[in-house]
């Protein structure tokens, strides 16, 4: 029987062990210190992607990027910029996509737009639902005004692959997505954009606040249609909760320290004050 079982007392550990025990915590109020910090620089990342897509959606439109410019369009420079193009549509080439929308569900109206310099750029003309979609699918040309036309909207970049657990099939022309690229090849567009252009401005402001949606004015669900202006512009921005989840955990982390110097430290005086056995 060791001294610990015949005294009756709990021995104080030993120094390797406290030492592990304080490397790991050191490394773990470090990391999660870090995390915070992350957090509060991905916040005002966040809030001035906010201020600038803002800036964007109300700025006066300008001419869409032609084909120099294309290299250079990114999300990081051109989402949700207001623009301006003029030419004629190509309904014969009309694709619906699916979408779901404060109307309910049903299609993105997406028409190629011939421009004077022979590129093309895939516009967005709205939203129909489910019941329009006969018409669109099948006679666009009847419902699309010909001669030179204007658009103004926001220039969007690609939505490559589909939706959630649903992919874009061409050849069946279901559409879960606005995938330029594939969309540009099933339609045979020869120099087609690679963005294209939400029609019309959108009726709710950029926002940060998951629950806007649900305070937001909901448009009336009658026609004319395709209904423009339904593009949400919405960022999730939970930075500050994270942030300030890990700081509590770093927090807990120290205060667990603390607790464990301050019973070792009892440990080892009523060791030194206990008489030998």
């Amino acid at each position: 029987m060791d001294a610990t079982a015949r005294t009756g007392r709990i021995r104080p550990h030993a120094p390797w062990t406290l030492a592990v025990l304080a490397l790991v915590g050191v490394a773990l109020f470090a990391a999660f210190t870090a995390l915070g910090v992350w957090q509060l620089q991905r916040r005002a990342w966040k809030l001035d992607l906010i201020e600038r897509t803002t800036a964007r959606i109300h700025a006066p439109p300008t001419a869409a990027p032609g084909a120099r410019e294309w290299p250079d369009v990114s999300a990081a420079s051109h989402e949700y910029l207001a623009v301006q193009l003029r030419g004629h549509w190509q309904a014969d080439k009309t694709l619906l996509s699916q979408a779901t929308t404060r109307l309910g569900a049903g299609y993105w109206v997406m028409t190629p737009l011939q421009r004077d310099d022979g590129t093309q750029v895939l516009v967005n003309r709205g939203f129909v639902p489910a019941d329009q979609r006969a018409r669109w699918a099948e006679q666009p040309a009847q419902a699309t005004p010909g001669g030179p036309v204007a658009v103004q909207g926001l220039l969007r970049m690609s939505e490559p692959g589909g939706g959630f657990l649903r992919r874009n099939d061409p050849a069946q022309n279901r559409w879960h997505s606005r995938d330029v690229a594939a969309m540009a090849q099933a339609l045979q567009l020869p120099q087609a954009a690679p963005y294209f252009v939400d029609a019309g401005v959108p009726q709710a402001q950029p926002t940060a606040d998951p629950s806007a949606a649900n305070t937001e004015q909901r448009p009336s669900a009658q026609g004319p249609w395709p209904r423009e202006g339904l593009t949400v512009v919405r960022f999730t921005n939970t930075h500050l909760s994270y942030a300030l989840t890990w700081f509590a955990m770093a927090l807990m982390v120290a205060g667990a320290g603390v607790v464990v110097a301050r019973y070792e430290l009892r440990l080892r005086a009523s060791s030194r004050a206990a008489p030998p056995p």
